[in-house]
């Protein structure tokens, strides 16, 4: 708390002086320290409350949005379908992109030229382009390749062929546009965790005898972990409101379902809310289990620990508790 300089004490505490010492000093009594107003952070505060219940005024009292429609479809066989898709979408997605981004940060970290060379090549390609016309891409490969088959070398003996179209369905190629654009990002991630490592533990490593893979696996992945996980977290939160371009390509996910049904009610504004509503209990929940996927790859290091909701509560009962007694 910020003060004001001391001010000269009134007359009645200056009358009330005690005599010193054997000089005949005398003692003045404590100053008055008087707490400095901040006036601007409460006229910011009420602009900010002004302007906030402005917009929610303009909302609730629109005669134009429908506010019954939103709990009469929050939980419609349409919609419910959707999220269950969009889930499964976001979470395969997400771990294929892992599984990718560990394999293309190896290759990028690796001696050998040439396979340093393609995972730059991929992470350049695939970071450069965006997504929408990756999935575009993805959704239209039959285009130009008519079958996909499956042959030994040398042999002209096929062991599998099939229409690319019956292969590649909105699903297939959802997940192949959004897992590979994902792996490029987190082949960066994975590589900032890697590098954030300590090189001295991989030289021990070696100097023990272990083998580059298992220098990776066993030393340099747990302790890179750590670096990785938070944006990861992030990553897979961005991956699960990043499915809705899926719907472009018509794959059934919590978008498309909502689209669906305003097309035949035509109460468009209403059903975005219900989707919009979905989307954040989702990421709600995704937040809340990276906090404390943070907290439990944390425990040791020398960086102080955020306390969790049942810390606060904990201290705030027992704060309460205190006062009372």
């Amino acid at each position: 708390m910020r003060a004001l300089p001391i001010q000269p004490a009134s007359a009645s505490t200056a009358d009330a002086v005690e005599a010193g010492g054997p000089g005949g000093g005398q003692q003045r009594s404590a100053p008055v320290v008087v707490p400095l107003r901040h006036w601007g952070r409460w006229i910011a505060a009420a602009l900010v409350l002004v302007v906030a219940g402005a917009l929610v005024s303009a909302f609730a009292t629109n005669p134009d949005i429908d506010w019954s429609a939103v709990p009469r479809y929050l939980f419609s066989g349409s919609i419910l379908r959707g999220l269950w898709h969009t889930l499964l979408l976001a979470l395969l997605a997400q771990g294929v992109g892992i599984a990718l981004g560990v394999l293309l940060a190896a290759m990028r970290l690796s001696e050998n030229p040439v396979t340093r060379s393609v995972s730059w090549l991929y992470i350049w390609l695939f970071r450069g382009t965006p997504l929408l016309v990756q999935l575009i891409f993805w959704f239209n490969l039959g285009l130009v390749f008519h079958t996909i088959s499956l042959s030994v070398p040398f042999t002209g003996l096929t062991l599998f062929s099939e229409s690319t179209n019956t292969l590649i369905t909105p699903f297939a190629a959802a997940l192949l546009g959004l897992a590979l654009n994902e792996g490029a990002y987190m082949a960066e991630i994975v590589r900032g965790g890697l590098l954030g490592v300590e090189r001295g533990q991989t030289e021990a490593a070696y100097a023990l005898g272990m083998t580059p893979g298992l220098t990776l696996r066993r030393i340099v992945l747990p302790q890179a972990i750590r670096i990785i996980i938070p944006p990861t977290g992030n990553e897979f939160i961005n991956m699960l409101k990043t499915t809705s371009l899926a719907s472009v390509i018509a794959y059934d996910d919590l978008l498309n379902g909502a689209k669906n049904i305003y097309n035949q009610n035509l109460q468009t504004f209403e059903l975005l809310i219900v989707a919009s509503i979905w989307y954040l209990v989702a990421t709600s929940i995704l937040t809340i289990g990276q906090f404390y996927l943070e907290r439990h790859y944390a425990r040791g290091s020398s960086a102080a620990l955020a306390p969790s909701l049942v810390e606060v509560w904990k201290r705030s009962l027992t704060l309460r508790r205190m006062v009372k007694a």
